[in-house]
């Protein structure tokens, strides 16, 4: 099967080297992604005309409901699936090549963080722990097996024992990462309290059904003052992607080089928004050769001209799933 050099993705550094391979990856993947193919071709679409990243067709991300995207004549190692909502069908994400996920997260917590074995990494993600083919589960497990300190796990609904590992890795001055679903770290705070200033409180998204959504500013509010840190950070990522976007602070969220996102007009769909306007979100995800690597999504947002974006809710109609969406005012 036709390949694309690995290295070459995970090497880019600059603007050029980024569109000359997501120009080279969007042929590639018209060439063996047939459900892509046939996207672009559905649309009049010239492939061989497309000389930059904007004029690219993304492909809508209800098509992982509902069809296999991945590239011909290769056996996928894992399926990854959506958390989804009761009722509704669920996104699968079919990888071929589980060693480039690997690489994607190591090198996307890397490059925001350090390296990760030089973390604790302290997991409270008990919906996703409850269910299989999650790949933020598949991603923290080599987080926690990596880590070079012992305290490093999940922990489910034994906050008291969370509580007091969290306070012996502060005792100990251990660089900890704390990565929890939102409506269990709320639980959390609401049991006990922390001043633990050096703490990394990672939070994935989403209620899950288990409190009522609140806005961005006073989640993160009641989080800062029970783990007394001064700010929360954020990961973005979901199923379909193999890529992730990390905010430290006031909801910013920055790429890899090998990740971008712009934003789309609401009322068209091909229409690429200026930095600062709102509309939907659009990903290009390099590391996801096999699959799409172009995606709307049906997250809102905008984006600034440093590159970075703000994720400020939902298309109405929408199912909330397993990535790092809250309500915004």
């Amino acid at each position: 099967m036709e390949k694309i050099h690995i290295d070459s993705v995970f090497s880019i550094r600059n603007g050029q080297e980024f569109e000359q391979m997501a120009l080279e990856i969007f042929q590639f993947q018209v060439r063996n992604c047939q459900i892509y193919a046939d996207f672009v071709k559905y649309l009049n679409l010239d492939s061989a005309q497309i000389s930059n990243v904007k004029e690219i067709p993304f492909l809508p991300i209800e098509f992982f409901k509902n069809h296999s995207i991945v590239s011909k004549h290769v056996e996928p190692e894992l399926v990854f699936s959506s958390s989804g909502t009761t009722g509704l069908a669920q996104s699968k994400h079919l990888v071929t090549d589980l060693w480039v996920y690997e690489r994607s997260f190591r090198d996307s917590f890397e490059l925001a963080y350090g390296k990760i074995q030089d973390f604790a990494t302290i997991a409270l993600l008990p919906s996703y722990l409850e269910r299989k083919g999650s790949s933020l589960i598949y991603m923290v497990d080599a987080f926690i097996r990596e880590s070079k300190y012992k305290q490093s796990g999940y922990f489910l609904y034994n906050h008291a024992e969370l509580y007091q590992t969290l306070k012996d890795l502060q005792k100990h001055q251990i660089p900890t990462l704390l990565i929890g679903v939102t409506y269990a770290l709320l639980d959390l705070v609401e049991k006990y309290t922390l001043e633990f200033p050096e703490l990394i409180v990672m939070e994935t998204g989403g209620m899950k059904g288990k409190r009522k959504e609140i806005v961005r500013e006073e989640l993160h509010q009641t989080l800062c003052e029970g783990f007394g840190v001064k700010t929360i950070h954020s990961e973005y990522g979901m199923t379909e992607l193999l890529s992730q976007a990390y905010a430290k602070e006031l909801g910013l969220f920055h790429c890899p080089p090998w990740m971008r996102v712009y934003i789309r007009d609401t009322n068209d769909p091909f229409n690429v928004l200026a930095e600062g306007q709102t509309g939907g979100i659009n990903v290009v995800d390099l590391a996801n050769m096999y699959s799409c690597s172009f995606i709307a999504t049906q997250d809102l947002g905008k984006a600034h001209v440093d590159g970075s974006f703000e994720v400020l809710g939902r298309f109405d109609n929408s199912d909330i799933r397993g990535c790092n969406l809250l309500v915004q005012q």
